[in-house]
């Protein structure tokens, strides 16, 4: 197997594009190359089979959508209440749906892994990691609620994240801010920053 890691990264975010696009069943090596515009052949010369693929798919889009440690530690910043629960939460879906292929092939590889199972492994521990990591950092921010509201948080966003790229008619795109702002509300109760 080839290992150039640049190329191989291409082939990759090429790969969510063709998923993101066309589903599993059109997840093939052929349709890699195309998307990524290099020779027919090469996807096959970094991934030993359509598993591998899937599996390195779902690590890319992890690998993608990590934020950046200096801009976690700067969100941190200033008063610990429901209002920066709210930002943040903005800013996960924000951050989210602009990686808009990435969210519909993490679906696409959800649907998969019920008939793959190695890859059902490997998104079973790596959703699992992010939620424990993002218990653990909000327990030791200081922010208000528990470990329950950080996986309420995510059950309810993750919803309205899947509305929001698939559906997008069932509610207008601006009332998408004052929805995370009700669900934050709602899971959270409480006074609200002075103005």
């Amino acid at each position: 197997m080839r290992q150039n890691p640049a190329r191989r990264a291409a082939l990759l975010d090429a790969a969510i594009e063709v998923l993101a696009r066309e589903g599993a069943r059109g997840l093939t090596f052929r349709a890699v190359d195309a998307e990524a515009q290099v020779p027919v052949g090469t996807a096959s010369n970094y991934f030993s089979s359509r598993d591998e693929l899937f599996t390195q798919v779902g690590h890319r889009y992890y690998e993608r959508l990590e934020p950046d440690p200096t801009l976690l530690a700067a969100s941190l910043t200033g008063p610990r209440d429901r209002d920066r629960v709210t930002e943040l939460m903005r800013d996960i879906v924000e951050r989210v749906t602009t990686f808009r292929s990435g969210y519909l092939a993490l679906l696409e590889l959800r649907l998969e892994s019920t008939r793959r199972p190695e890859l059902r492994e490997l998104l079973s521990k790596r959703i699992r990691a992010d939620l424990d990591f993002n218990i653990r950092n909000h327990e030791e921010s200081g922010l208000p609620g528990d470990a329950t509201t950080v996986v309420v948080l995510y059950l309810a966003l993750n919803w309205l994240i899947l509305d929001r790229l698939t559906l997008p008619d069932v509610f207008p795109e601006e009332q998408f801010d004052d929805l995370v702002t009700e669900v934050v509300e709602r899971i959270l109760p409480g006074p609200r920053r002075p103005a």
